[in-house]
């Protein structure tokens, strides 16, 4: 069964710009600027003003036509996209990881654009994660063994952070004994500074 007209609202926040042009949506706020192509889904999306009594909103407004029910997911989840933008132009986004291992300290550096770990698990091999735009990495000064990426493409960070964590992907042992590596411990928006 197809639902005739699927609709879904967005608040835009207020020190923050949307201009959607044939589906490509681009988002300017005070940390800078994020774009993204939507145009592998058929639907409508526009910038609307809000009502009388919501004067000065503005909303991003997505509708779906005839739309099947694995299409009517997708509208939810440009939704969720297009928010993750608002977030990353105004606060950014940030991933801790943490060094877990039992004898050979795990050593990771940042060199040339690359992340670049060493000595896990006692392996000659240096393995190497390349460090995208847009994405800082810091060592936390605080907590030992820990390291931060941050930026405001939450699609950049996390994608980092994943890589960093399957390169270190314990292979031909058993893993209920052999966890060493290195894990995402904490991630979400840049906390404000209060």
């Amino acid at each position: 069964m197809k639902t005739v007209l699927a609709t879904r609202r967005i608040l835009v926040p207020e020190n923050v710009e949307v201009c959607i042009q044939s589906r490509v949506v681009t988002v300017t706020g005070p940390r800078g600027k994020l774009q993204r192509n939507f145009k592998h889904v058929n639907m409508d999306l526009r910038v609307v003003g809000g009502s009388d009594e919501e004067k000065n909103k503005k909303f991003v407004q997505l509708d779906m036509w005839f739309a099947s029910r694995k299409q009517l997911a997708c509208v939810r989840t440009i939704c969720s996209h297009i928010d993750n933008m608002f977030v990353g132009v105004t606060r950014g986004f940030l991933y801790k990881l943490r060094f877990v291992y039992s004898h050979f300290p795990i050593n990771v550096t940042m060199a040339g654009g690359n992340v670049e770990i060493r000595n896990f698990l006692g392996e000659k091999r240096v393995r190497k994660v390349k460090l995208p735009e847009g994405v800082e990495y810091v060592r936390t000064a605080s907590v030992k063994d820990q390291i931060e990426l941050a930026g405001n493409d939450i699609v950049a960070v996390s994608l980092t952070a994943a890589k960093i964590q399957q390169a270190t992907n314990v292979r031909h042992k058993d893993l209920r004994k052999f966890l060493d590596g290195i894990y995402v411990s904490e991630k979400g928006p840049i906390p404000d500074e209060d």
